[in-house]
């Protein structure tokens, strides 16, 4: 196993009670979750509370670090960057206006936002949750238990193969090009901007088509050993009658928090 796959892996053999929970049952949880999140209306303050109760609940019953967390739910930070422009463009009470632009910041605008932050943050870190107590091949096992299509299946377990090994092979061509460059302490090395373009072009071509080459040998080499599109698993354990009262509690307040919300 590569070391980027060892270190997102560092979490998933912990001995917790969500580490130890069915994987079936936490990706169906985690969708349930990021469902009622995403139908929750704007603004509704008290049910995104009443939303982020379980979650921290299941964050410190997982004993996961807490900067662990926070480090991995800097994802959400994108979804801030596509919500901004409506805190401009969404009609409302102003609340400022920018000089040089004439833009006026509204306050349903600024509603808008503070949701799609609340939103996004509360359901990356659940994915979070599922990914760093679930081991990828649980969840693999979970997403064809679940009647995923198998091809979607084998996707994710071909990347999450080889992603890592693209990512040592593109260090071994930074490596290569570092030993064949020299730096001098008292003049500027190496071109401008252009040119340094140039040479970071050739090296992403490079890796394409050695990851093309590689990705033609192991299919050759599969179909040699007789694989048919399925991504075959070990016989799924059976439902535990303890996790399907829990999933069945946690389905209810979910859909009590979402009635609440909305009436």
């Amino acid at each position: 196993m590569s070391i980027g796959a060892r270190l997102i892996e560092r979490y998933e053999a912990g001995s917790s009670v969500v580490h130890s929970t069915d994987g079936r049952l936490k990706l169906l949880l985690t969708v349930a979750y990021v469902f009622t999140v995403t139908l929750t209306p704007v603004g509704h303050w008290i049910a995104f509370g009443l939303l982020a109760a379980p979650l921290a609940v299941a964050v410190a019953a997982s004993r996961l670090p807490v900067l662990l967390i926070l480090r991995r739910s800097a994802l959400a930070l994108p979804f801030i960057v596509v919500a901004v422009p409506l805190l401009f463009t969404k009609e409302g009470d102003a609340l400022f206006t920018l000089p040089p632009f004439g833009w006026t910041a509204s306050e349903e605008g600024l509603l808008a936002v503070l949701t799609i932050l609340t939103k996004s943050w509360l359901s990356v870190v659940a994915v979070i949750l599922l990914t760093a107590t679930t081991p990828a091949v649980e969840l693999l096992r979970a997403m064809r238990a679940l009647a995923v299509p198998r091809i979607l299946v084998a996707t994710v377990s071909f990347m999450y193969r080889y992603l890592f090994v693209i990512a040592e092979e593109a260090q071994r061509l930074l490596r290569a090009r570092d030993c064949r460059s020299a730096e001098l302490e008292d003049r500027k090395c190496g071109g401008g901007v252009r040119w340094r373009a140039g040479i970071l072009g050739h090296m992403v071509g490079s890796l394409f088509v050695r990851s093309y080459e590689r990705g033609e040998r192991v299919y050759a080499a599969m179909q040699a050993r007789g694989y048919d599109g399925e991504v075959r698993f070990l016989e799924d354990r059976p439902w535990r009658l303890a996790g399907i009262v829990v999933a069945i509690a946690l389905a209810l307040y979910l859909v009590g928090v979402e009635i609440y919300a909305r009436y």
